[in-house]
């Protein structure tokens, strides 16, 4: 059964501090999205004036680990989930503040359904980063992280 999306939203930045490092801002998180905005500061832009890199890959890997925690927290018992792969497109140059938004790529229920038949389940996130917002809103990127859960040892 899924966690309590509030109850993630708030937990969050205290089980990835890199959240607040980047200062990172949950928009949307609910069962079937997660959305967040990494806001425009100087520090974090590159050669060109966006966001660097590295800042625009780890608001997009922060977005679908949300997710997976509303997903899969409540096994966290049993299991710890770990981002496997991860490929990013940058599309566009960013400008401005930035915005990821997660989909889980496959049903939650598959990958419990695989790991209680005793294997290792992976499974996609798909996170689309924009900047700008309605008629302005511009597509600059697309990531897709695949996770797997795996059992913890006793």
């Amino acid at each position: 059964m899924a966690l309590d999306p509030d109850l993630v939203r708030a937990q969050y930045p205290a089980m990835v501090p890199m959240v607040t490092t980047l200062d990172l801002e949950f928009l949307d998180l609910a069962l079937d999205r997660c959305v967040m905005r990494l806001p425009d500061v100087a520090a974090y832009r590159n050669h060109v004036g966006g966001p660097h890199a590295g800042a625009m890959w780890t608001l997009a890997e922060s977005a679908s680990g949300a997710l997976v925690f509303v997903h899969f927290g409540d096994l966290m018992a049993d299991v710890t989930p770990f981002p496997v792969e991860a490929t990013i497109r940058f599309l566009k140059v960013a400008l401005g503040p930035v915005t990821a938004t997660a989909t889980l790529g496959a049903a939650a229920a598959d990958a419990v359904a695989t790991l209680e038949s005793g294997k290792r389940p992976e499974f996609p996130v798909e996170i689309e980063l924009t900047t700008g917002e309605g008629d302005d809103r511009l597509v600059t990127g697309a990531m897709t992280v695949t996770w797997t859960l795996k059992l913890n040892r006793r």
